[in-house]
């Protein structure tokens, strides 16, 4: 499905330097990881997808809904699942009641909503947490909480805020066998400052740096960017995220 920014210009005010300055980028389909390091805009990027800050200039388009038409708005925001960084528990909700509550509050009724849910737990792993009150979670488990929600409604297009940032690597271990069983999303943006979080997940990379679209091609294209192309993986991957961030300085 087609998710781009088109000449989008952002700041967090009036006064403030923009975070974007006419940015235009196209996300391919299938699975992208954006990366960037820590104040390149990916966060704000992400949120502007989903509909969630307005641009000052330019528009955003998913699928054929653009964000400067008031009336494709609804459905523009119902196209996207949004996993923020940040996994709020719903006091006095079970696991999944939060579940079902985020699938009302994206247009679905609540009987549908409700029996979505289980779907949404069972591919996030946790099932076995229904009922239990989603205050009560560890880090980890909220963190697939978070991705049960956004699912639920299930949503051509998924945006990921660093879902495996706070993690061990253990459970980002876990949360990544989890991402590879999702059977949701024709469109998947993943964000990360980490380039150990790519994997054969990903079928495209972009790369953001001070506000500014840096790389977008295949993840065999970006990996093709390292110096040495020996070794693993996240070693040519760290190599390829050097040598595009250089050429950017």
């Amino acid at each position: 499905m087609n998710l781009s920014a088109d000449g989008v210009v952002f700041s967090y005010g009036w006064f403030s330097s923009p975070v974007f300055d006419d940015l235009s980028l196209a996300v391919p389909d299938g699975c992208t990881v954006l990366l960037g390091p820590n104040g390149a805009g990916k966060s704000t990027f992400m949120s502007l997808l989903a509909s969630v800050l307005p641009p000052r200039r330019g528009r955003v388009q998913v699928g054929a809904w653009r964000s400067d038409r008031r009336r494709d708005l609804a459905r523009l925001r119902g196209a996207v699942g949004w996993m923020p960084q940040s996994i709020v528990p719903v006091t006095g909700l079970s696991v999944r009641e939060q579940v079902a509550y985020h699938g009302w509050l994206k247009g679905m009724s609540r009987a549908d909503a409700w029996q979505a849910s289980p779907e949404a737990l069972r591919q996030a792993d946790l099932s076995d947490l229904a009922d239990r009150s989603a205050a009560k979670l560890s880090g980890g488990q909220l963190r697939r909480v978070g991705l049960a929600q956004t699912i639920v409604h299930r949503p051509p297009v998924l945006l990921l805020d660093e879902p495996t940032a706070g993690l061990d690597p253990a459970q980002r271990s876990a949360f990544r066998e989890v991402l590879n069983g999702l059977a949701v999303g024709d469109t998947v943006l993943i964000s990360t400052h980490q380039t150990s979080d790519l994997s054969d997940l990903f079928d495209s990379v972009v790369v953001l740096s001070d506000g500014r679209n840096r790389f977008t091609g295949s993840a065999e294209s970006f990996l093709a960017r390292a110096e040495d192309s020996g070794g693993s993986v996240e070693r040519r991957a760290e190599a390829a995220y050097a040598s595009v961030l250089k050429e950017a300085a």
